[in-house]
C-alpha cells in the first residue's frame, strides 16, 4: 500500500492541448515541433499536425515566446524512381539535399482557461503565427485571417 501523504495532487501548472499545422505556403512542412512538442507533416497550402500533445502554461503571462522548429521540402512534386530500386535510393538522396531547416521564436498569444489547441500557420517568406483559439482555421472566430494559398514574394521583408 502506498501512502500519499505529504504530497499534493493539485493543479498542474501546465495544460495540454493538439497541435495543428496550417501550410499557407507551396513548400511542404515534412514535420515540426513547439517548444520541442512534436507535431507531423503539412502538405502544400493543407493542414496538418494533429498530434497530442503540447504542453502550455495553465496561466498566460505577457512574454511567453515559442520556439518552432520545422523542415519544409520545396519540391514535394518530385517524381522518384519506384521504392526500392537502387535508382530510388540516389534519387531520394538527391533530392532530400534540398530541404530546408528553418527555426524561429514567436510570442504566444493571450488565452483564457482552458486551451483547445494550439495552431501554427506558416506563412511564406518563413514567417510563423500561433492561434490558441478554440474555432478553427477558417471559422470567423479564428484570429488568423491569412488566406490559404499564399504565394512567395520576390523579396523576402528583412
Amino acid at each position: 500500500f502506498l501512502s500519499l501523504a505529504g504530497c499534493s495532487l493539485g493543479e498542474s501548472e501546465y495544460l495540454g492541448g493538439d497541435l495543428w499545422a496550417v501550410n499557407h505556403t507551396s513548400a511542404a512542412i515534412n514535420h515540426f515541433s513547439v517548444n520541442g512538442y512534436g507535431g507531423g507533416n503539412a502538405s502544400p497550402y493543407g493542414y496538418g499536425g494533429g498530434a497530442c500533445c503540447v504542453m502550455l502554461p495553465r496561466e498566460w503571462r505577457p512574454g511567453l515566446m515559442m520556439k518552432v522548429e520545422w523542415e519544409t521540402d520545396p519540391n514535394p512534386d518530385a517524381r522518384l524512381p519506384p521504392l526500392g530500386t537502387d535508382e530510388y535510393s540516389a534519387a531520394y538522396a538527391k533530392h532530400a539535399a534540398n530541404y530546408q531547416q528553418h527555426i524561429t521564436s514567436v510570442p504566444l498569444p493571450p488565452y483564457e482557461q482552458g486551451l483547445c489547441a494550439l495552431e501554427v500557420h506558416f506563412l511564406p517568406c518563413h514567417q510563423v503565427k500561433l492561434t490558441t483559439a478554440c474555432w478553427g482555421y477558417g471559422s470567423p472566430k479564428n484570429p488568423i485571417k491569412e488566406p490559404l494559398e499564399m504565394k512567395e514574394p520576390a523579396v523576402c521583408p528583412e
